[in-house]
């Protein structure tokens, strides 16, 4: 722990220090409208994201593996725990966010934080994606000021109550979210040291109150007062019955925390040329998961806009995200009661900037250019996000993308027959063989390419038809097989006993030193012979001819036994 801590505050100065409270202080007044706008989108009041601002972003900074990493409530967390508050409660979430978090903890002292890197891609573009619809079509009503509407899990639902309620148009709301939207957009021109989503919020509140007083609903008519007191302890009833119905949105909960922070870590690391540590990132994110809840907090995780913030605005140790949570609470103790009067209006085009922000619409255009398979994981995984859950939309998302790899590397495989081409030294090419021009004893085959289940039975089929012909000696070149599996052993094994069953000889060059460790520990060696195994091509073919009676060497016009005795060891390779 001492190693830890000294490398995270290696040559921290009172510099260091002024630099901490700059960026700490203004990602502290971005977090703040961001954090009760994801709690009121997850449906949940506001002042539950504020805890989670406060005990998470402090917990996440100090217990994390990214220097730089801001902690928090996100935009990507809202349909998942939309969907356990409608069908499960609040209180079931508060459950499912600790159990979420001991998944995470076991994750990273398990050193599972690799592990995210093989999530494909067009797989996280697209749920990430998928979210942003969700979350700016969900504030559509709020926007519009709407009345009236019930909160449904199902995207179509939703969209179906927005247009049953359409005639419940609030004209204020507009006005008053328009106004917000403008300034969002015109601030960071014109003022970019001042977080825009602040200054949205503040200059049309204000116009809310002066101008439509009681004309717009905000958070204080819809939610009521926001306490100005630290929450209270209570740990959530924990029953076996609960933890079985809960572990599904937990476990979807985990993954998603985990793709999220470490997704945003490696943002840091690339604007700060740094290095984090994926698994104590892990463990720092699911300590903060179990405690948060503790105090009536959401699920948290790493937030890349907020993180980039904090690096953008100088930040130089772990400490910024201390002194951000710190500002968050200051603000609750000193200033929650103003908070009542911000109109929903207000909230809802600083979530809609969020989903844009996140849509990942320029890598979602590259992605379906390319018209690979790529791009038909990204549109059916970002379809299934919103028409029906994350869950199912991620499990599909990556079964079709180890599929269409599978289909990839079996598409790799050659399996060549040649023979050696004495117009060009004597090296082996597949062009020579012809029906006329073959040798009925000798079969040689250069095999290209992985040896695995999804190739291995395409391997054996193609060998298996050369014994057919009943060939008396068979040389497989496999230099270029960079590895192979239990499924390409069993096959390979399989044409071993074909052929020998037949009364022919298996000879095997170029294996690569972990193929042969393999054929070694599968006893694959011994029954193919290890004599029967060498470095180039020329010397299994004098073994060959060496084997084979040359007086009855019936050739063939090519391949005829006088041009055998020429083939040369250091001229096939």
């Amino acid at each position: 722990m001492d190693k830890i801590w000294r490398g995270r505050f290696e040559g921290y100065s009172f510099n260091s220090f002024k630099r901490d409270l700059v960026s700490g202080t203004i990602v502290g007044i971005v977090a703040i409208p961001l954090a009760m706008s994801f709690a009121i989108a997850s449906g949940v009041k506001p002042e539950y994201g504020i805890y989670t601002a406060i005990i998470a972003g402090i917990l996440i900074s100090l217990l994390g593996g990214s220097k730089y990493q801001i902690g928090g409530p996100t935009g990507a967390f809202v349909p998942v725990l939309l969907g356990v508050v409608l069908v499960y409660g609040y209180e079931d979430l508060l459950l499912a966010g600790l159990m979420a978090g001991v998944m995470l903890v076991l994750m990273g002292v398990f050193r599972l934080g690799i592990l995210i890197q093989y999530i494909p891609r067009p797989v996280t573009i697209g749920f990430t994606a998928g979210i942003a619809v969700i979350i700016f079509t969900g504030q559509i009503a709020n926007f519009l000021g709407l009345t009236g509407l019930k909160q449904h899990e199902r995207f179509i639902d939703n969209m179906q109550e927005i247009a049953t309620h359409l005639n419940t148009i609030n004209i204020y709301s507009i006005v008053v979210a328009f106004l917000c939207l403008v300034t969002l957009l015109i601030t960071p021109k014109v003022m970019p040291k001042v977080p825009g989503p602040l200054m949205g919020i503040i200059l049309s509140s204000v116009v809310a109150a002066v101008f439509f007083n009681g004309q717009v609903a905000t958070i204080g008519s819809t939610y009521g007062a926001i306490p100005n007191t630290l929450p209270e302890f209570r740990l959530p009833e924990i029953t076996a019955d609960r933890m079985v119905s809960l572990l599904g949105p937990a476990f979807v909960i985990a993954m998603l925390g985990a793709i999220e922070s470490l997704l945003s870590a490696v943002v840091a690391d690339g604007m700060t040329n740094s290095k984090h540590n994926s698994n104590r990132e892990l463990i720092g994110q699911g300590i903060a998961n179990i405690v948060t809840p503790l105090f009536g907090g959401i699920p948290a995780t790493g937030a890349i806009a907020r993180t980039a913030t904090n690096i953008k605005f100088g930040a130089a140790s772990p400490f910024s995200g201390v002194i951000h949570g710190l500002f968050v609470l200051v603000t609750l103790l000193l200033f929650a009661p103003l908070a009542v009067h911000i109109p929903l209006a207000s909230l809802a085009p600083v979530l809609m900037v969020v989903a844009w922000n996140m849509s990942e619409r320029k890598h979602f255009a590259h992605v379906l250019k390319l018209k690979s398979g790529d791009s038909l994981v990204l549109v059916i995984t970002f379809l299934l996000t919103v028409f029906t859950s994350l869950t199912i939309a991620v499990m599909v998302g990556l079964l079709l993308a180890v599929i269409l790899f599978v289909k990839r590397m079996s598409d790799m495989l050659i399996v060549s027959k040649v023979l050696p081409d004495h117009k060009n030294n004597g090296k082996v090419h597949s062009h020579v063989v012809s029906e006329a021009r073959d040798c009925p004893q000798i079969s040689i085959y250069t095999v290209e390419g992985p040896l695995f289940f999804g190739a291995a039975q395409t391997f054996e089929e193609r060998i298996l038809k050369s014994i057919h012909y009943h060939p008396k000696i068979l040389v497989l070149r496999m230099g270029k097989v960079p590895f192979i599996d239990a499924t390409g052993e069993a096959y390979l094994r399989n044409i071993v006993r074909n052929f020998k069953s037949q009364g022919g000889k298996l000879l095997v060059t170029g294996v690569q030193p972990s193929m042969k460790m393999l054929l070694d520990k599968s006893g694959l060696t011994k029954e193919i012979g290890e004599d029967n195994f060498f470095e180039r091509t020329g010397e299994a073919i004098d073994c060959a001819l060496r084997c084979i009676n040359r007086n009855q060497c019936i050739g063939c016009k090519h391949f005829a036994f006088r041009e055998c005795e020429e083939l040369s060891t250091t001229k096939i390779s």
